[in-house]
Order: C-alpha cells, then sequence, then structure tokens
C-alpha cells in the first residue's frame, strides 16, 4: 500500500513537472555563454558519496544540487483559506502560469506552482554561433546567483565585478564567480569588489566563469551607481535560465513557500490536538507553523532556537499566520533538558515568571499588539530625534556628513536584520530548558551540512573532518531530544543533507544506544529508502548505516529522482518504556 501511494505521487508530480532538455551547441564561444555548471567536491568527501551511493548515481545527484526544483510548493494555511480559493488568487497574479493542486490524500491541502527551465538564453550569438561584441557582462557572487535561481533579483550587494562603462538601461550578460583552489590551500573568490571587466582572456578568472552565465537584462544603474549605492536592484532580468515566480507578498498570512520534504517530516511528526509538542531547533518557523495547522490551533507548540532574532522571526510568522498555540523561546538546544534540582523546581510549561524562561507568546502577539508596540517604539524615536535636533539646533545649518563606515553599517544591519538592541516587538530571554519526558512529540530538525539544498553551486567547504564534526554535533542533540519525549511519545529526526554520516548513521546510533527506541512507519510515505550497510574511511573509523529491513521504515529525498525536491532525509521514532534503560544506567 505504501509503495503504491508512493508510486501514485511520483507518476502524477513528474507528469507535471519535466525538465526540457537543451541540445549543446558545437560552437565554443555559446558553450561559453550558457549554463552547465560542475559541482566540485572536497575529493575525500567526493570519494566517500560516490562510495555511498555509488559514481552513476552521485554523478545524477551532483547534477541535480546545481539547478532548482522546476516547481514551487505552497503550503496553504487551512484556518484562513482553502487551496481552491488560494488557487483562483494566485492564478490573478501568476498571469499564464501553471497551477496544480496536490492530490495525495493528507496532503491535498498543497499547491504545486510550475517554473521553466533551463532556457536557452541569447547572449548575442550569430547564425554561426558566434559572438562578434561580448556582451556587457555583470559579475555576481555565488550566493547572489543561488538566490536569483530560485527566482530572485540581483541586488547591489550581490555585484561583485562589472564592465567598463555600463550605463542604466544597458544590456548586461549576468554570471557568477563562483571559489577557486588557492594558490596556498583551501578556497578562495579571488575577485576585489569593483573590479572591472574588459571581456577579454586577461579577466579575472575568464575561464572559469564559462558555463556560469544565469541571463541577461538591463542595468538598473550605471557602473558607478552598482558600488556607490547601499541598496537597490542592479539588473532587470528579461531573460532567465530557470523562470521561477517570486511571492515576496503575495497572499501572506493565506500561503507559505515550503519544500515538499519539509511538509512531509510535519505530517510524520502526526501531532494531535491538545498535545504538548516541542520544535526543538525551529527556526524559520515553516515547520513549526505546518504542525500547528495540522493541530487546527489546539494544544501547545514550544518553538525552540538559540538565535535571538530567529525566535522573533518565529514570532512573526505564527502572528502573521493567526496561530495562538505557538510557545517561543531562545535555547541552546545542547541544554534542552534542565538540570535536576531545577526540574524539581519547576512545572510541566516551558516557563515561569521567576525564571522567565520563554519570550512573548504567539497568542499575545497578535497585531494589533504588534501595531501597538511599533507605535511606542516609533513614538521613542521621534523623540530622541526630536532631542537631538533641539541640541544641535545651531548646526542644522551645516551639510549632514555620512561616513563609508556607517554607510557599511547600513548595509550590514539591512543584510542581517536588527540586533538585539535594535529590536522592537518582542525579547527572547534564554531559557534554562524543560523537564525530562515533559513533551508528547519532539521535532529535532537539526543543523546539519545542507549538502541537500539546491541550487548549489559549490561543495567543496565540507570535508570529511567536519562531516564527522556535524554528525556528533547531531548525536548530542539527539541525546537531549530523547530525554524530553514521554514514554510512548513520537521524536522525529531530520535534516537537509544528502550525507550518510548525519542521516543513517545517527539513526544507527540512536538505536544503538536507547533501546526503548524503535523505528516506526510515516504516512505519507513519498521518499526512497535510506542507505544500509557500512563505510570504512581511510583512517579505520567505520561508519555504521542501516541494517536490512530498517530501510523502508525511514525516507530519503533524493534530488535526482522525478519528485525534484531538495535531498532530505526523515526518521521517526516511538518511544517506549524508559525504565529498563534507566535502572542499567542506574547499575
Amino acid at each position: 500500500m505504501k509503495k503504491k501511494a508512493r508510486d501514485f505521487f511520483r507518476r502524477s508530480i513528474s507528469t507535471f513537472f519535466t525538465h526540457p532538455k537543451i541540445t549543446m551547441e558545437n560552437s565554443h564561444q555559446q558553450q561559453r555563454y550558457s549554463y552547465n555548471p560542475t559541482l566540485r567536491w572536497n575529493p575525500e568527501v567526493e570519494s566517500y558519496l560516490s562510495n555511498a551511493y555509488g559514481p552513476a548515481r552521485f554523478s545524477r545527484i551532483s547534477k541535480a544540487l546545481t539547478r532548482p526544483s522546476c516547481y514551487s510548493c505552497i503550503r496553504v494555511n487551512t484556518l484562513k483559506s482553502t487551496p481552491d480559493s488560494v488557487i483562483e488568487k494566485l492564478r490573478g497574479v501568476l498571469k499564464g502560469v501553471s497551477i496544480s493542486k496536490c492530490e495525495v490524500p493528507g496532503l491535498e491541502y498543497l499547491v504545486f506552482v510550475k517554473g521553466s527551465g533551463p532556457h536557452s538564453v541569447d547572449y548575442g550569438c550569430d547564425e554561426d554561433g558566434n559572438v562578434k561584441h561580448p556582451p556587457k557582462e555583470v559579475l555576481v557572487s555565488r550566493k547572489c546567483a543561488e538566490a536569483v535561481l530560485r527566482g530572485a533579483e540581483v541586488y547591489v550587494p550581490g555585484v561583485l565585478a562589472c564592465s567598463a562603462h555600463v550605463e542604466k538601461g544597458d544590456e548586461v550578460a549576468v554570471s557568477v564567480s563562483v571559489e577557486q583552489p588557492g594558490a596556498e590551500g583551501g578556497w578562495v573568490v579571488g575577485i576585489t569588489r569593483g573590479t572591472i571587466l574588459q571581456g577579454a582572456e586577461t579577466d579575472p578568472y575568464h575561464f572559469e566563469r564559462s558555463g556560469l552565465y544565469i541571463g541577461r537584462g538591463r542595468a538598473m544603474m550605471t557602473r558607478s551607481g552598482i558600488f556607490r549605492a547601499p541598496e537597490g536592484i542592479a539588473v532587470d532580468f528579461s531573460d532567465r535560465v530557470y523562470d521561477l515566480p517570486s511571492f515576496r507578498g503575495v497572499l501572506e498570512g493565506e500561503i507559505f513557500l515550503q519544500n515538499l520534504p519539509s511538509i512531509v517530516t510535519a505530517h510524520a511528526l502526526d501531532p494531535q490536538k491538545g498535545e504538548r509538542i516541542l520544535d526543538m531547533c525551529a527556526a524559520p518557523g515553516g515547520k513549526t507553523t505546518a504542525i500547528a495547522i495540522l493541530m487546527k490551533d489546539e494544544g501547545e507548540i514550544v518553538a525552540a532556537d538559540r538565535s535571538h532574532n530567529k525566535v522573533l522571526d518565529i514570532q512573526k510568522l505564527a502572528a502573521e499566520m493567526g496561530l495562538s498555540c505557538i510557545t517561543t523561546c531562545r535555547l541552546d538546544a545542547l541544554k534542552a533538558v534542565c538540570s535536576r534540582n531545577e526540574s524539581d523546581n519547576i512545572t510541566n510549561h516551558c516557563c515561569t515568571e521567576d525564571n522567565c524562561d520563554v519570550t512573548i507568546q504567539g497568542s499575545n502577539l497578535l497585531k494589533s499588539e504588534v501595531e501597538k508596540i511599533e507605535v511606542t517604539a516609533t513614538e521613542k524615536l521621534n523623540a530622541e530625534k526630536d532631542f537631538k535636533k533641539n541640541v544641535t539646533n545651531e548646526k542644522a545649518n551645516e551639510r549632514i556628513y555620512i561616513s563609508r563606515a556607517d554607510i557599511r553599517k547600513d548595509m550590514r544591519r539591512k543584510r542581517n536584520g536588527p540586533g538585539r538592541n535594535q529590536c522592537v516587538g518582542g525579547k527572547a530571554e534564554k531559557s534554562k530548558g524543560f523537564a525530562p519526558n515533559s513533551f508528547d512529540r519532539v521535532l529535532l530538525d537539526a543543523p546539519c551540512s545542507a549538502l541537500g539544498l539546491r541550487p548549489r553551486l559549490f561543495a567543496g567547504e565540507e570535508t570529511v573532518e567536519s562531516l564527522r564534526k556535524h554528525a556528533k554535533y547531531q548525536r548530542k542533540m539527539f541525546d537531549q531530544a530523547v530525554q524530553l519525549v514521554r514514554p510512548g511519545g513520537v521524536l522525529v529526526y531530520s535534516t537537509c543533507t544528502i550525507n550518510p554520516g548525519e542521516n543513517e548513521a545517527v539513526v544507527r546510533y540512536a538505536l544503538d544506544t536507547y533501546k526503548f527506541l524503535s523505528l516506526a512507519s510515516q504516512n505519507p510515505r513519498i521518499g526512497g529508502p535510506g542507505l544500509v550497510g557500512r563505510f570504512e574511511f581511510p583512517d579505520g573509523y567505520t561508519e555504521e548505516w542501516l541494517r536490512p529491513g530498517q530501510e523502508e521504515l525511514v525516507q530519503r529525498f533524493d534530488p535526482s529522482s522525478p519528485l525534484d525536491t531538495i535531498g532530505f532525509f526523515i526518521a521517526k521514532f516511538i518511544v517506549g518504556s524508559k525504565e529498563a534503560d534507566l535502572e542499567q544506567s542506574a547499575t
């Protein structure tokens, strides 16, 4: 039955989303002005993953990681709207775009919006495929390019270099700067921001940029304006290699753009009304709000994250979606279980007035209160400005000078968000942790190497040592999570990486360490099986994966599969009686 449901989903989604194939041209110049990246890996990591998946499959995965999914998965907030209503509204906003409702039982509230690509972009080639006059060029950073491939614009901070004499309105080709091997080892970008591109072979990384062109458009600023302006759109695209719709500011509160495996993770947890649930590493809040909607906003969800600003983002998202069952707190997942003395003095709830563990709850963070806070803050800011204006009234006629340091500081603030002292509308006090066995279900969506996220144009930063450190960190977080689930409860572990050491190896560790844990089946099951076996590294370290018969109890999402998702992994555990293990530990 599970295989039948999986095959049905794969058939339905593969017929809706297909990648057109581009015929490779014979012209050397046309191959240069194209998008045909090769994903670079650390050699040891490449050998390890190639052994885990097999060379052919790993090659397909690497290729798939360099391009985005050709569809957007939209989760409808069923507490505010319906899929049919959302589809009607989206068709009014996104003209000529194919939109479909998911037909898999239990996932009918998902909406798929089709993108397109890869497209063959014309950069000025003649009939023979030659470029007589190389186009003016804007070179962007890798992270900027990865965002552009997902549908974003080229913003000023993402531009690294530009051709000389670029004027506003000029046609420009957009290329990407990807890290290259450094002279002293490691990986470097090697281009100073503001470099002039001549369109000649003497340009920095001229040959390395071949096959890394992501589209063309019109410059929205002059060359000097691009490198002087602190913000703004640098290029208005007319042709993209991949064309995916942007949902920025579209139906806020009614829909949420989310990867399909992340939504399946919330279903794997199987939350029930009235339960108490912990999302240990909750930012940015997508899975948290998905769980809340599955619970019909009845119960309690504690959304924890170690980042102050990320906790505030979760609060904002919960308020935007009208969810009142979400409580947020700032918590280090490695310290999620409070000490024995503290557990004797606190209740099963996540905070008391004395220890101030928890921040403003979602139920209290309603729009009206947010507006009041913002108004109060605005009044204070205006008062401070008036005070400064009165104090410096004698200098009112003097010219105001803004230093470059102030401009850079403002750019960093816009890019990274407000700091703790500049936040308006909420606080995120540090939590002291929770009592053991105090949650019905726990989701540990662990921080990981993120080697499943796409599009990805570079993967060389991860080494075998760094991958092992990720896995060690995840095992420590799992040790905390398993203590917080009551006997009879559920623990779900997930990552967005293709690394077996952070996936199957962590499951193997969990089952070997905690005998009261057992793998449970998941519904819906649309991902593939896990990896069985082991891998022995050259230094003698052996990594144990799943045992035969366990592979169908986890879900592994392959980026190269017909589902066209990110790389992802989900494991679901049932927590049995802990008494035997506790007695054994005491002995």
